[in-house]
């Protein structure tokens, strides 16, 4: 009979046997890894992620234009009951399509004004007296309630008349500053079609003549 201790070590050497296998079995092979496949439904975006909506574009600033059909006609809009506007600046420059005249108010307002091409002799309003101005058309600005003085007379704009050497406009002369009226007349190359425009921030009047 055998003992126990006789029994248990035979029934380890059993044991390592069965696990190491018999001499024609294959080793052990690994498992390969397996990338798992989400089968779930795409999740909603986020708000945060939604594109923005598009906006509309900005109205084309109308000063910002190199090409208007403009007048060779009169233009007159009068404000008879307006506040006194006394004019600060003037001045000229030139674009590509066209030369700009700006008048630049005190306040907030721009007076009345009648604009036309006038025909020679240019004349000086309190005397009368002819004045020459360059070119084969002259445009006269004629502003009220205005003035280009301060109420102890002196004058708000330092020239009196100025040549230019634009595309069109060759010389510009103050040809009033009487009784609430100021008047500018621009002379141009030819009496071209001209537009218009008024401004705030400050008060401006400007005239925009084609080449």
């Amino acid at each position: 009979m055998r003992t126990p201790n006789l029994l248990l070590a035979a029934a380890i050497v059993t044991l390592a046997a069965g696990c190491r296998g018999g001499a024609g079995s294959e080793p052990a092979q690994p498992i390969p890894h397996v990338t798992p496949i989400d089968t779930r439904p795409p999740a909603e975006p986020a708000a945060d992620d939604e594109p923005p909506t598009p906006r509309p574009p900005k109205e084309a600033d109308p000063t910002s234009t190199d090409t208007f059909e403009g007048t060779a006609g009169a233009t007159d809009k009068p404000r008879a009951n307006a506040k006194l506007a006394v004019l600060r600046d003037v001045r000229a420059a030139r674009h590509e399509h066209y030369d700009r005249v700006v008048f630049e108010f005190e306040g907030d307002a721009v007076p009345g004004y009648h604009i036309d091409y006038i025909d020679k002799p240019v004349r000086q309003c309190g005397s009368g007296e002819v004045t020459e101005i360059a070119g084969d058309g002259w445009l006269a600005v004629r502003m009220s309630p205005a003035a280009a003085h301060t109420e102890a007379g002196k004058a708000t704009i330092p020239f009196r008349e100025r040549k230019l050497t634009l595309g069109v406009a060759l010389e510009l002369e103050r040809t009033c500053d009487f009784e609430a009226e100021v008047t500018w007349v621009l002379g141009v190359a030819s009496p071209n079609r001209y537009r218009v425009l008024e401004l705030t921030k400050p008060a401006r009047l400007v005239v925009d003549v084609k080449h």
